[in-house]
């Protein structure tokens, strides 16, 4: 057992934090417990309860924070193991849910250099005539992606995933959690910190002033003019993809394996050369989530986890992390 000391520990967490979450909102937490192993702990205070009614997104944001906490170990020689779930109850907020012991001599991971240039792209992608060759790459790198790449069904995709989002962008509800997690201007006080910013959403500031009204005050006069879906509407990036990926796991894994394993995917999509951004509405909509199914021969024993559009971004990316400062994420 290798044993923690709290600059490593620091050190740890600050790449381990690095992995996405759902909105961005990053409820894990990290407990040195007096053994010498580390507990993932779950902050039951930050949810999006709206988006994500069941909890579900939220492990498997804890899921990949635990494989953003494996690459980091896995850069300094270390790995986990002897990893138990735990389910405790530690106060009002804070509730641990699995825990593991640290150990020493382990092979690189190829993956853990991608860690910090994985980033979202909302913006619109650029066709390569290298695509064809990288998705061969993500196909033999993962079993768990399937790519449609053909430029006719891209398209219709893009005008489903439109249609999926508004459907739930159409609730006063999650319209006011979304804008709650939306951090429009550099004046908000979390703008660095977590959440959705101007410079996540791709947005210069009068997209971003914009994005604010129709979300807001002047959704509903918008939208009975029937001008609120094509303001939101987002088809023309979705269409300019390389490849929708559909992420698929199998029915009643465990949520925290699915989400190590969702990290793992956008790092392999990554190291094939591609940004990419989620479409969780697509997975989210029963329609939709059906048709993609059946456009991409999902079988029976397979969830639909999640959708990615994926390409070369329009310009080159300097990739920025919005995230809690370290010292708030060990408790």
């Amino acid at each position: 057992m290798s044993a923690l000391t709290p600059d490593l520990l620091r050190e740890l967490v600050a790449e381990a934090r690095l992995a996405p979450s759902v909105h961005n909102i990053q409820p894990t937490r990290w407990r040195l417990l007096g053994d010498g192993r580390l507990a993932l702990v779950d902050d039951v205070s930050v949810r999006a309860p709206v988006a994500d009614p069941a909890g579900h997104d939220v492990l498997v944001s804890h899921g990949a924070a635990l494989e953003g906490m494996s690459l980091a170990l896995n850069r300094r020689g270390l790995a986990i193991t002897a990893m138990t779930t735990i389910e405790q109850q530690l106060s009002a907020q804070f509730a641990a849910l699995c825990s593991f012991a640290i150990r020493q001599g382990v092979a690189p991971d190829p993956l853990a250099g991608h860690v910090a240039s994985r980033m979202s792209w909302r913006g619109k992608f650029a066709a390569s005539p290298d695509d064809g060759t990288s998705l061969v790459q993500l196909a033999i790198a993962r079993d768990d992606l399937i790519c449609i790449s053909h430029r006719r069904t891209i398209a219709d995709i893009a005008g489903w995933a439109d249609q999926a989002e508004f459907s739930f962008v159409r609730g006063d509800d999650y319209r006011a959690e979304l804008l709650a997690w939306m951090r429009l201007s550099p004046g908000h006080p979390h703008y660095l910190l977590d959440g959705l910013n101007r410079d996540a959403l791709a947005m210069n500031a009068i997209e971003a002033t914009a994005a604010g009204f129709v979300l807001g005050g002047l959704f509903k006069p918008l939208d009975r003019l029937g001008l609120a879906a094509l303001l939101l509407a987002d088809s023309a990036k979705t269409a300019s993809a390389s490849a929708i990926i559909l992420f698929c796991r199998p029915v009643g894994e465990d949520p925290l394996t699915t989400g190590r394993h969702f990290y793992r995917s956008w790092l392999e999509i990554d190291r094939a050369g591609f940004a990419a951004c989620p479409i969780s509405a697509l997975e989210d909509h029963p329609e939709f989530n059906d048709r993609l199914r059946k456009l991409g021969k999902v079988d029976a024993d397979l969830r639909l986890v999640n959708v990615f559009r994926v390409g070369r971004p329009s310009k080159p990316l300097k990739p920025r992390h919005f995230r809690l400062p370290v010292d708030q994420l060990i408790i």
